[in-house]
């Protein structure tokens, strides 16, 4: 095999996509990944990084288009790093997603299970109900450039809601208008240093204000035109972050004007979400997310569902109704304090919460002889930690409901599971974000001797 040479040339076939979005060509047995190419498709690539194992180009020219590819509608695709598949027709990307959750469980999680049809989205465009505009240190108001730090301007996004868009356009004028400085990460000077919007289905909407300190000058001014650009404005508040690092947000909040929460709708339950608040991001997509759940749970309304990671109680409380008992854990005192809010504000009383280390609680309440009949998760992108793997299989559920944000993860855990008996059973794609590489996947797990017990 002739080693690939940087700057160097070659012909390739497109055979698929990597977890970043990218297209994988096979040369000569080593992987090239390359941006913006499509599955199925005869291209020139030029080599512009060789690295151990692998190699990056970049197309020179497509033989022939596949029909797949899509001119992308977004004026800012390929500098923004937010999406990664606006050159590809809808269905292409879902095909792309399914696979990737496939190829995770398969070749990490050692299943032979089956990926379910994808669950993709009606509408593919402005379902975002959360919004993190960045600010560079020139007052660019925008996302990042991908994998750096650099910020692209942004006047219109084809994910975020319009709502949305019009707060940051509001934050930018008021910025110019009353020279307020803008943050400058290298040398730690500057004021603003994010523009969060929330925006519930409604179209009512919370403008947060990300500052290094404690304020910023002309606040009346800056609510008075954030609400004359978005009317279902509800309230403008100030966060204070004067940490350096990636973190959006800091510890201390005010309210400039107005209220400092929304509230929303999901399966006929209302839910109250403050600026930090864990909410999935796509409201339509999650009652799809939140029906594969329940639908794998398979409650009867005699059971007790204990949901790790619970965040403000969504999928607690959506369970609850079909359940007869649920307890929810979280390690952030805030989501657990919403939680409680929240199945009150519902009339539920069938659920109770805990605050707490999933592991910890996982450990507790196994130690105390809980022994619930269905165990859903739904943790970060890192997955689980291998003791909350070991504890829920501890109290021997009949089910797990694992949600996932990361395939990787997922098949890493699955895997774990295998090892403290549990196996995969069924496995279910939502795209909750179109447009980018992201995924999340549905999960079901039950005991190994459930299978020998079967086949007996």
């Amino acid at each position: 095999m002739e080693k690939l040479r940087q700057d160097q040339s070659y012909t390739g076939t497109v055979e698929g996509y990597s977890s970043e979005g990218l297209g994988i060509v096979r040369l000569d047995g080593a992987v090239v990944f390359v941006p913006g190419a499509v599955r199925g498709e005869r291209v020139d690539l030029k080599i512009t990084k060789v690295m151990k194992t692998a190699a990056a180009g970049r197309i020179v020219k497509i033989h022939k288009p596949s029909p797949e590819r899509a001119e992308p509608e977004c004026p800012y695709y390929g500098r923004c790093g937010g999406c990664d598949f606006q050159h590809l027709t809808y269905p292409e990307e879902l095909w792309a997603k399914r696979q990737r959750v496939q190829d995770a469980l398969t070749r990490l999680g050692g299943s032979d299970v089956e990926v379910e049809d994808i669950l993709g989205a009606k509408d593919p465009t402005h379902y975002r109900n959360k919004s993190q505009y960045p600010v560079g240190a020139d007052g660019a108001i925008g996302f990042f450039q991908a994998r750096s730090h650099k910020v692209v301007p942004v006047e219109r996004c084809l994910i975020q809601p319009e709502a949305a868009d019009r707060t940051a356009a509001a934050v930018r004028t008021w910025m110019r208008r009353y020279k307020i400085s803008a943050y400058d990460e290298t040398s730690g000077k500057g004021l603003v240093r994010h523009v969060y919007v929330r925006v519930n289905r409604k179209g009512e909407s919370l403008c947060c204000l990300v500052v290094n300190g404690k304020g910023v000058p002309r606040e009346p001014e800056l609510a008075a035109l954030v609400r004359a650009a978005a009317p279902g404005t509800v309230g403008v508040l100030i966060n204070s972050n004067t940490r350096k690092g990636n973190v959006v947000l800091g510890d201390r909040y005010r309210t400039v004007w107005g209220q400092d929460f929304l509230m929303d709708t999901l399966r006929g339950l209302t839910f109250k979400l403050s600026v930090p608040s864990f909410y999935q991001v796509n409201p339509a997509q999650t009652e799809v997310l939140y029906g594969k759940a329940l639908e794998f749970a398979a409650l009867t309304g005699k059971e007790t569902v204990l949901d790790l990671y619970c965040g403000i109680g969504t999928i607690t409380l959506c369970m609850a109704g079909s359940a007869q008992r649920v307890i929810g854990a979280e390690i952030v005192p805030a989501a657990i304090r919403d939680a409680e809010e929240n199945a009150a504000r519902n009339g539920i009383k069938n659920a109770a919460f805990f605050c707490g280390d999933a592991a910890d609680v996982a450990a507790k309440l196994e130690s105390e002889g809980l022994r619930p009949d269905v165990v859903t998760v739904d943790p970060p992108r890192k997955g689980l930690a291998p003791e909350v793997i070991a504890s829920v299989a501890a109290m021997g559920p009949d089910r797990v409901v694992y949600v996932s944000c990361d395939p990787a993860t997922l098949g890493r855990d699955v895997k774990l599971f295998a090892a403290s008996g549990y196996i995969l059973r069924r496995a279910c794609a939502v795209d909750m974000f179109p447009g980018t590489r992201h995924v999340e996947t549905v999960a079901l797990l039950t005991k190994a001797e459930d299978t020998e017990q079967t086949a007996g």
